[in-house]
């Protein structure tokens, strides 16, 4: 085994302004996790090419490329990061040299292996790395290399382009995320359950003053809290329930308009459902929270031990509601209005940080862990998304091959209603592995052979979802041909999107943001779609 390169040093601190852009995405501290973040990449054709370029202009601190392979002229064609002067050196070599020129704070290693290799003989190599890249790989080495991973608490995302067709699979034991990102947050204004403190401030405004101007500018929320409170007692103390009751509240916000344009009324009008309907615990937050994961021990990772924290928070101090995060929409009012209000629930989200924070510390003694290991900033965080946390398990590759195509699977119910051929991609680049070690070859390698094995092609498709119960299903002869036709290509167009793919899973996955894919990704150039089937 030849490995050469100088070894990974630390990452060398870039200027703010390198990656401004994405700072505004992930944060200090998303950034930072990406900093300390060691890759390693198997196979650096095309597709991990692409995949392993993204990830080192977004600052990665260091990758490893694991390639035995030499430029061929073949490569020139669909490998930017290779060139003519290229043809016959170590392309791992080649590749990360070109990859380190785009970003010189990222540090280059290659190792010059199979990666097969290394799985067979070599499994602590991988000890190293944060997370892993295989591109290119038959399914019965993801397979050894996922339970190397899975061992060793190392992410894994598996990728593939074969023609016009690819995939991508993520595989860990759990991935826990705090910051989930939903596209459409809730506001959590507490306008059905004000706490004294906001009872207060918006009993201290006067929302029937005769100054037109300030009656024009009084914050929404703090009509709503007004009007409401007048409203729940006329009606015993209750919130609306019937639809005439929602539409008498309304009517009693209109009634306290001066004129009809008035903004601050209509943000009262448009928010009123938050009097009756507030903002719930969802289906993915209950699941986390009646977790058994959330019973803690001494080598229970923080999030569960915050999970655990944070219901204790429900249990007394929060009544039921969650930690409030200290965020308010924007709102047509003065300035000092909103500045009032808004620091109003700022020191609102703080004493309930500090709440839960006494939870923690007390859990962590209870478990054996030392009470002031997990630092404040982190429970502010944790506080501040607690409604949107997300947990996703993944199963082992192992599973997934006897499972996809079991009966009542997601997988079996749509190949038996021949309402996806992207389904059907998935069994045929499953079917090009079994073929190939078989016959120690990709079908359509040779073009005399195309005919036949297309044949050969669909006896093994069908094979593989007969084995699983699954009789009759449609396996279109013209996809068969497609898969046959490509041979095992790399098209650069396909590399491309899956390796954009992979590095944006990638990161989702190192900076803890963002939800992650949950299962196999199948990406169809002919139709120009994608689906993701719930294998995880």
């Amino acid at each position: 085994m030849t490995r050469a390169g100088p070894p990974p040093t630390a990452h060398q601190p870039a200027a703010r302004q390198k990656y401004d852009r994405q700072l505004r995405i992930w944060g200090e501290h998303g950034q930072e996790a990406l900093k300390t973040a060691q890759v390693c990449l198997l196979n650096c054709g095309p597709t991990g090419s692409e995949a392993l370029k993204n990830l080192v202009l977004g600052g990665i601190g260091s990758f490893t490329i694991v390639d035995e392979a030499r430029v061929k002229p073949a490569d020139l064609g669909n490998n930017f990061l290779v060139d003519h002067e290229s043809l016959g050196q170590l392309r791992a070599k080649c590749v990360s040299g070109l990859l380190q020129e785009l970003n010189e704070g990222v540090a280059a290693r290659f190792v010059e292996e199979s990666p097969e290799t290394l799985i067979e003989h070599d499994a602590n190599f991988f000890s190293a790395f944060t997370l892993i890249v295989a591109t290119q790989m038959t399914e019965s080495s993801l397979v050894k290399l996922d339970t190397i991973c899975r061992q060793r608490g190392i992410m894994l995302i598996t990728a593939r382009a074969y023609g016009l067709v690819g995939s991508v699979r993520i595989s860990l034991q759990e991935h826990r995320v705090i910051e989930s990102k939903p596209d459409n947050p809730l506001d959590d204004l507490r306008i059905h359950r004000p706490w004294e403190e906001l009872r207060e401030f918006a009993n201290s405004c006067d929302i029937d003053t005769e100054d037109l101007l300030v009656h024009q500018h009084i914050p929404f929320a703090v009509l709503l809290v007004r009007i409401a409170d007048e409203w729940r007692a006329a009606h015993g103390g209750r919130l609306p329930k019937t639809a005439a009751e929602k539409a008498e509240l309304k009517s009693w916000i209109t009634a306290r308009k001066r004129e009809p344009d008035e903004e601050n009324y209509k943000e009262a009008l448009a928010s009123a459902f938050k009097v009756w309907s507030p903002p719930s615990i969802g289906p993915s937050l209950q699941a986390i929270l009646n977790d058994g994961a959330s019973h803690v021990n001494s080598a229970s990772p923080d999030f569960w031990v915050m999970v655990a924290a944070l219901k204790e928070f429900m249990r007394n101090e929060g009544d039921g509601e969650l930690p409030l995060d200290g965020a308010i929409p924007d709102m047509h009012s003065f300035t000092d209005f909103y500045i009032a209000l808004q620091q109003l629930y700022q020191k609102k989200a703080a004493a309930d940080v500090a709440a839960v924070a006494v939870h923690v510390q007390r859990i962590l003694k209870e478990a054996g862990q030392v009470p002031e290991s997990i630092p404040c900033p982190t429970i502010k965080l944790f506080c501040k998304n607690a409604r949107n946390l997300q947990v996703i398990r993944y199963r082992p590759l192992a599973e997934e091959q006897c499972a996809a195509l079991g009966q009542g699977s997601e997988l079996h119910r749509m190949l038996a209603a021949e309402e996806s051929s992207n389904a059907v991609i998935y069994v045929l680049l499953r079917a090009v592995d079994v073929f190939a070690a078989t016959f120690n070859r990709y079908p359509g390698v040779y073009d005399s052979d195309v005919e036949e094995d297309i044949a050969r092609l669909k006896a093994v498709a069908v094979a593989l979802v007969s084995e699983c119960g699954l009789t009759g299903a449609a396996i279109p002869d013209d996809l068969i041909s497609e898969i046959c036709r490509f041979g095992p290509s790399e098209l650069h167009a396909t590399a491309a999107v899956i390796g954009g793919i992979v590095a944006q899973e990638a990161i989702k996955l190192l900076t803890k943001q963002f939800v992650p894919l949950a299962g196999t990704l199948i990406y169809n150039g002919m139709s120009s779609t994608t689906s993701t089937l719930p294998f995880s």
